[in-house]
């Protein structure tokens, strides 16, 4: 086996390797990160099976990444979104604003809680992402996953 072939051999086994461990999914669509379920997608499924085929051991960290993520679910359809979108006037004030956002949310809001975050997103599905990592309601997910399965 010559020097290049060799060299070239390693690359694309080193290559193919790293995809695998970091896991296609998060890799192809960082966006996707916090999804808890729905369909999966069929391309990021067979890109972590092709990581199966060259090592048992990288295939099967590229899914448990991939599920552990989020990032091998498709996107949810708009339909059951959990964030609105308001149009806010630039003479609205901060008491304006903090009733604005408990009557759509149901809960009291205060914009100076130290446990609120602003964020400028360029997506829906990225507003998604990060509602959905953010960890709200998810003791109420747990008892309905956990009143399914019962």
């Amino acid at each position: 086996m010559t020097p290049y072939l060799r060299r070239g051999l390693n690359g694309l086994v080193l290559g193919v390797s790293i995809t695998a461990l970091v896991g296609c999914g998060t890799l192809f669509h960082p966006e996707r990160k916090g999804q808890m379920s729905g369909r999966i997608d069929p391309v990021v499924a067979i890109a972590n099976g092709v990581g199966l085929l060259f090592f048992i051991v990288p295939g099967v960290i590229a899914y448990a990444v991939d599920f552990s993520n989020g990032t091998i679910y498709l996107p949810s359809g708009h339909n059951a979104a959990g964030v609105d979108t308001l149009r806010l006037e630039e003479s609205m004030d901060v008491a304006s604003l903090e009733r604005l956002l408990s009557d759509k949310s149901g809960k009291p809001v205060s914009l100076d809680s130290e446990l609120m975050r602003v964020e400028e997103v360029e997506s829906l599905d990225e507003a998604l992402a990060l509602v959905r990592m953010a960890g709200t309601d998810d003791q109420a997910r747990l008892n309905e996953a956990t009143s399914d399965g019962a």
